[in-house]
């Protein structure tokens, strides 16, 4: 009876040690460990002491509770008043160590504002918003100013941009005598000015390519005030909230603390409209085009042929953008294109070393590469081209479905011999019949090889364009192939108009409006007329809007001029979007001046977004890791069960 029992007991002990064996094989996991370290590092001392007076270091040390790293110093600490020689900046350990390597001013309060770039070395905690300060005097500055920096034509956040002050008041200060103290814009644009004794200051933007800490480059991005600031203190009170979790809260109480002012100040920043102007780029793609790309828009440059020489200009036609910067020649003579190698004489406007223009002469060498094909035999060529018809390409706007207030529009591959209205055929349906139908033609000012037609449609008219075959010749010999497409208007129906209601615009300055798409992009622009602006014909969907205070009525936004003291002309945009229902008319009201301008664009169309910065809680995430794998390891266990079943 005995010896049953302890055989029921080693029975029992082995298939509970199956078991144990079998759960634990199905939970294979690493060992959890300690707690993560969610802390900041905390600082234990300095030397020179927080706040130091009198002070004159060439090294500051400073030590925290832990080992630490400095992230991105050149990009994250901010030194004022601003260093000529980048001081040297590094952890060591559980120190952070800034050797300064410019000699101190005297009776200056110097700040190191290290953001976040200080961290643990283990899990990467920031340590938010650390600020170091000292005196080589006897007083310590401690007053601030704070704002941001925005892009004047989009109302973009700028990043990484210089802020920094003058308290000489003189408009040279700007352009020749480095800024007193600094600070640099975040993600946000925001930027915050440390350590200012008190007194009357000029404040600037700046993005500095060369470092010198004042603007003597035309290419450097700016910004400026116009109006003196005054930094001053107050006595302010916020409520802080403690929650017990995510959704209880645990204690409400109020905090008094010192407002540092002016901390809203707005600083739109722009791009002179000086530009430095040189021949960039000069190429032949083809035997008969030549292509010039200049670095700016500039004036007309002219030029001649050396070789062969060639007296009069009817040897090419020419393509230009609005602004002059891109040129584009099509030789139309055959004696010149079908040479290997060109030479040409060329004068246009270049930039010196000292941003003054001259007119520039260059002699250009033009060669063309040709293919084997090209240097084919002639009879070969004729037969290849006999059994296969290169056509002379066109393209048109037109779809199957057209909008209802778009023009025709036509671009031919190449410059056309001759192309007027008789050449296009415009044909309406009326009862199962083609009508011509009138319309205007238009060339194009700057692209000979384009062209718009624009008729008055009917809505909801079916409509077809023909172009015979042959009828228009390239100045190589090409024809067009017959060209036909049909089409249909939109009907009314198919679109909303909209009129907005304006206030808040200065008083008897010309605005227009522009819609803009997702992107960003206008698509439709229309003038402000008695504080009302009106379009027409929207197709459906979501649009946003920007007015711009059009100073001198150019009919386009105007950068700044910091030596002529004129700002950008100004922007605004509309702090939502409008959604445009077809067979509707929209009533709208838009007060400019209601939203502050910093919240007034919305974060989905703003390309410049801010970062987001996340706090990392790794004891949750290691809690919630766990409780996935459980779920996963019971769901395998039971899908086992299930396919055993099955068998």
């Amino acid at each position: 009876m005995l010896h049953r029992f302890f055989t029921f007991l080693s029975w029992l002990f082995l298939v509970t040690l199956v078991a144990v064996v079998a759960y634990s094989c199905a939970n294979m996991a690493s060992p959890t460990g300690g707690a993560y370290d969610v802390d900041t590092p905390v600082v234990k001392k300095a030397n020179p002491d927080f706040n130091s007076l009198n002070a004159s270091p060439t090294r500051i040390s400073i030590e925290f509770d832990e080992n630490i790293k400095i992230e991105k110093p050149s990009e994250k600490v901010i030194i004022t008043p601003p260093q000529k020689n980048m001081p040297v900046i590094r952890a060591a350990g559980k120190n952070a160590i800034v050797e300064l390597k410019d000699t101190l001013l005297v009776n200056t309060t110097y700040t190191i504002d290290f953001g976040d770039a200080i961290v643990d070395n283990n899990e990467g905690n920031p340590l938010e918003n650390f600020l170091y300060s000292f005196s080589t005097g006897d007083r310590l500055d401690t007053l601030s100013i704070a704002g941001r920096v925005l892009t004047a034509d989009n109302l973009e956040p700028v990043s990484a941009i210089y802020v920094g002050i003058h308290s000489n008041h003189d408009d040279t200060a700007f352009t020749h005598i480095p800024f007193e103290r600094i600070s640099r814009t975040d993600s946000r644009g925001r930027f915050v000015v440390r350590g200012m004794a008190p007194g009357e200051y000029r404040v600037f933007a700046l993005n500095d390519l060369n470092r010198d800490y004042k603007y003597d480059n035309p290419q450097e991005q700016i910004a400026f005030l116009d109006s003196i600031v005054i930094p001053s203190t107050m006595p302010a009170v916020r409520q802080d909230t403690i929650f017990q979790d995510s959704l209880t809260i645990d204690t409400i109480y109020t905090v008094h603390y010192t407002r540092f002012l002016p901390d809203e100040l707005l600083l739109r920043s722009f791009l002179s409209d000086f530009q430095r102007q040189f021949l960039q780029k000069y190429e032949r793609p083809e035997a008969h085009r030549i292509n010039l790309f200049f670095a700016a828009p500039t004036e007309q440059a002219t030029f001649f042929l050396l070789d062969p020489e060639v007296k009069d200009n009817d040897w090419y036609i020419t393509e230009r953008s609005a602004k002059n910067d891109t040129l584009m020649l099509w030789i139309t003579d055959s004696l010149i294109y079908q040479r290997d190698s060109l030479s040409m004489q060329i004068h246009y406007i270049r930039t010196d070393s000292l941003n003054n223009n001259y007119i520039a002469t260059d002699t250009l060498h033009l060669n063309m590469r040709r293919s084997g094909r090209d240097r084919a035999p002639a009879e070969k060529k004729e037969k290849e081209e006999e059994e296969q018809i290169t056509f002379l390409n066109i393209k048109t706007n037109i779809q199957s479905t057209f909008e209802l207030f778009n023009p025709v529009r036509i671009e031919f591959e190449h410059p056309v011999i001759a192309f007027d209205s008789s050449y296009v055929q415009l044909l309406i349906e009326v009862d199962s019949l083609f009508e011509a139908i009138p319309f205007r033609l238009e060339s194009d000012s700057l692209n000979s090889r384009k062209f718009t037609l624009r008729p008055r449609w009917e809505p909801g008219g079916k409509y077809k364009m023909v172009i015979d075959s042959a009828a228009i010749m390239s100045h190589y010999g090409l024809w067009n192939n017959k060209y036909e497409q049909s089409f249909t208007v939109n009907e009314v129906d198919q679109y909303g108009n909209m009129e907005i209601s304006i206030s808040g615009l200065p008083e008897g300055k010309p605005a227009f409006v522009e819609l803009l798409d997702k992107s960003d992009k206008p698509f439709r622009k229309s003038w402000v007329k008695s504080n009302k602006v009106r379009f027409q014909d929207l197709p459906p969907g979501e649009v946003y809007a920007r007015i711009v205070i059009d100073e001198n009525d150019d009919g386009v936004w105007t950068t700044g001029n910091y030596e002529e003291g004129r700002q950008p002309e100004e922007v605004f945009y509309y702090p939502g979007k409008f959604t445009i229902r077809a067979f509707s008319d929209h009533l709208e009201d838009w007060n400019v001046k209601e939203t502050p301008l910093f919240n007034q664009k919305l974060l989905e169309i703003t390309k410049n977004k801010p970062e987001e910065k996340k706090k990392r809680n790794p004891n949750l995430e290691r809690e919630q890791q766990q409780r996935q794998n459980q779920q996963g390891s019971s769901s395998s266990r039971g899908g086992s069960g299930v396919s055993s079943n099955m068998r």
